[in-house]
């Protein structure tokens, strides 16, 4: 399995990024004129395009330190979707009530980090597995736990209490997260703008699995 770099792409770096939610959908035209679609995707694929903006040469430098670290596309890293970055809306604050995680059984202690787009029967349940550090709030049953409550693993997004939650109570959760990514190219591009700037080729960055 390919190495992922549990470091984040620095937010200067990504100023005037461009990107957004990446669905496959399967269309089939019947000859009545009515449509079957399908999709072999579970969840949406977030995708970016950074860096085309002028700037600082030694910003521009910068990113091509980041992305010779990370060997091109070979090896993935962490990503700051500003538009989509918390539990909860990203002017807010996140707090210990902001997503479900899944319903205690007075057993199981271990849950993944998660957000829910949507609700009912359509709604979308996505894995975070890059939380911030820091950041994470958990609840259960409504109470907010303390900081020697639960254990957070950073790489994973898993959530484990110290005690089981009885059955049937509730396990919330708020948190920011970053999104794990490579580069979708193997060469990056470097145009001298003056003495002390440069612009950047657009970078394309793909969301991996983890």
């Amino acid at each position: 399995m390919t190495a992922f770099h549990e470091t984040r792409l620095p937010a200067r770096l990504a100023f005037g990024c461009t990107g957004g939610v990446e669905r496959r959908t399967q269309v089939t035209t019947l000859a009545s004129g009515f449509e079957r679609r399908s999709s072999p995707w579970a969840q949406g694929r977030r995708r970016y395009l950074i860096g085309t903006a002028t700037r600082p040469l030694d910003d521009a430098a910068a990113l091509v330190a980041f992305f010779e670290a990370r060997r091109g596309r070979l090896h993935g890293f962490r990503f700051r979707d500003p538009a989509d970055c918390k539990s909860c809306a990203p002017s807010a604050t996140p707090a210990a009530a902001d997503q479900t995680l899944g319903i205690g059984d007075g057993v199981r202690k271990t849950f993944a980090l998660a957000k829910t787009y949507g609700s009912g029967e359509t709604a979308v349940v996505r894995p975070i597995t890059k939380p911030v550090a820091g950041t994470v709030k958990v609840a259960v049953a409504g109470v907010a736990l303390a900081a020697g409550g639960f254990t957070v693993d950073m790489a994973t997004g898993l959530v484990t209490l110290a005690t089981a939650p009885a059955a049937g109570a509730a396990v919330t959760a708020g948190f920011e997260f970053d999104v794990p990514v490579r580069f979708d190219g193997d060469r990056l591009d470097v145009t001298l703008e003056g003495f002390n700037a440069a612009r950047v080729g657009a970078v394309a960055l793909v969301e991996v699995r983890v």
